[in-house]
């Protein structure tokens, strides 16, 4: 099939993006760092609680309908938010909504932690959800404006 002009995402738009700002190898280094961590735990937590799942059924006495809803609430959030955070961090500060994102992230995790019943923890994941839905795309944000052009896919990579 033929196309007539270039697609959506042509070169223009690609680049339109901020330029990295200079900063020193160690500050890069670091943003890469808390880039990787911060993304980590938030992709990590989304599979984690399958494995850690039957004995939340068990000590906190879930259904299956309740263990379902510990699991789909966090997903249902980040993925529900996922470009609202992104937009939030466009508008804000990719930096602030990054570190928001890992405070409320961080908050629901001790909240999960210390949760007495299923109610109490599906809320505590969906919370997780929205604290995800804020440092992911801040994340990647964070690299496009650390690092140069050249230096972008290696980081995003790492």
């Amino acid at each position: 099939m033929t196309q007539i002009g270039k697609p959506p995402c042509d070169d223009a738009a690609i680049l339109h993006g901020v330029k990295a700002s200079p900063c020193p190898a160690a500050a890069k280094q670091w943003t890469l760092v808390a880039a990787i961590i911060a993304s980590s735990m938030a992709f990590i937590d989304g599979t984690v609680v399958n494995v850690a799942l039957p004995a939340i059924q068990r000590d906190l006495h879930a259904t299956v309908f309740d263990a379902q809803w510990v699991i789909e609430s966090y997903a249902l959030f980040l993925a529900s938010l996922l470009l609202v955070g992104g937009t939030l961090g466009d508008r804000f500060g990719r930096r602030r909504l990054f570190v928001i994102g890992v405070a409320i992230f961080a908050a629901a995790s001790i909240a999960c932690a210390i949760s007495g019943d299923v109610r109490q923890l599906i809320v505590a994941r969906s919370m997780q959800g929205v604290g995800a839905a804020l440092l992911v795309p801040g994340s990647l944000a964070l690299i496009s404006a650390t690092f140069a052009q050249g230096e972008r896919g290696p980081a995003i990579g790492t």
